[in-house]
């Protein structure tokens, strides 16, 4: 018994130190499974990033890295049939909204609004994908529900009803509601983070919940695309932080999305896990061996693309990594020589849609296409 109480005794301090790092008897010179991982994440050495200066090099490095990133998230293929439920319509004084679930077998309900202007005209018009970010009202704040008390205070905060914005400019619009928000949790069943605990269930089954949030946005697209007012060339997508971040991830893998609007999501994955909590729902497996967002962003290029950063967005860090990201991008539209394509609109406010730039870009992308 004595001889297996130490080889017990050995075995745990080995998976400590596995763990943890090296620790002294006298509580000196301990390093934590936290300070590990931060230090492993800041030396990733993110070994496809690109280096290259012309057109073709741009080009074969995004089929190069799209491939890899592919592979880390699975399937993203939105379904090719479905069957469109309307819940309700309503007619408002410039628009119809409609509540709409999207049923395919072997993928979950998705629930979306459906925007249309008012103003006579049933064909050709361009159209947008409008993503929500975090929170508990899902779809509903970015579809413009200021008749929701508690949607309306949401809206208020950020500027949040950028698709009734949209749709008041002359745009089809359509919201989807994303996983694990709104309609599509049941919070009080979680007890915990849902972001979290939907990554760690899905990593269960060998998916990851970005994926399915790209597929449920590219999805959108399709809806668009086979309504009879829209132009389906001329498609764009928008959103507010996580909202941005899924629109510039739809944007990257989805070719439809001819123009994108990214908001107060200028960050790194290495910075966001090294400096703070990261969600869950924007984790890809094994991303940093090869790239970080700043590499899916580049898969955008040459379209045009703007992304929105309020000088006091506490989520948007100004030492260093924001750089880092704006010149991996500058460096892929430069070889595309698309520099006037890539914009930013540095907007003085907190973490928060703004559309100052956003708008006008989709107007001469999708209206000048459209009169074309």
């Amino acid at each position: 018994m004595p001889a297996l109480s130490i080889r017990i005794g050995i075995c745990w301090i080995y998976c400590y130190l596995l763990l943890n790092g090296p620790v002294t008897l006298n509580g000196q010179d301990q390093q934590t499974v936290h300070e590990v991982l931060r230090q492993q994440i800041g030396d990733a050495k993110l070994a496809m990033l690109f280096q290259g200066k012309t057109e073709s090099q741009a080009r074969q490095w995004q089929g190069e890295f799209s491939t890899k990133l592919n592979e880390l998230l699975g399937s993203t293929t939105p379904p090719k049939r479905w069957e469109t439920v309307i819940r309700s319509g309503k007619r408002l004084e410039d628009h119809t909204r409609y509540e709409i679930l999207l049923k395919s077998p072997g993928v979950p309900t998705l629930p979306v609004y459906l925007l249309i202007p008012s103003d006579g005209i049933s064909r050709g018009r361009p159209a947008v994908v409008a993503v929500h970010g975090h929170g508990d009202f899902g779809h509903h704040a970015v579809a413009g529900r200021h008749d929701l008390p508690e949607v309306a205070k949401a809206i208020q905060s950020a500027n949040y009803d950028y698709g009734l914005q949209f749709v008041r400019r002359g745009y089809v619009v359509v919201c989807p509601c994303l996983i694990p928000f709104g309609d599509r949790v049941e919070q009080a069943k979680y007890g915990s983070d849902p972001c979290a605990v939907t990554f760690v269930r899905m990593m269960a089954l060998g998916r990851v919940p970005i994926a399915e949030n790209i597929r449920d946005i590219r999805w959108a697209v399709s809806f668009l695309q086979s309504r009879p007012e829209v132009n389906p060339e001329n498609i764009g997508c928008a959103g507010l932080s996580y909202g941005g971040r899924m629109t510039m991830m739809a944007t990257a893998v989805e070719p439809r999305i001819k123009v994108a609007a990214i908001s107060g999501a200028l960050n790194l994955l290495q910075e966001r896990t090294t400096l703070r909590y990261s969600c869950g729902l924007q984790i890809i497996p094994g991303l940093l061996k090869f790239g970080d967002y700043s590499e899916i962003a580049s898969l955008i290029a040459p379209r045009p693309v703007v992304w929105e950063m309020g000088d006091q967005d506490k989520l948007i860090v100004k030492d260093g990594w924001d750089e880092k990201f704006k010149q991996r991008l500058e460096l892929i539209y430069s070889a595309y020589q698309q520099p006037k394509h890539l914009l930013y609109d540095h907007f003085k406010g907190g973490h928060r849609w703004n559309g100052e730039i956003a708008f006008p870009l989709f107007d001469e992308v999708l209206k000048t296409r459209q009169d074309n």
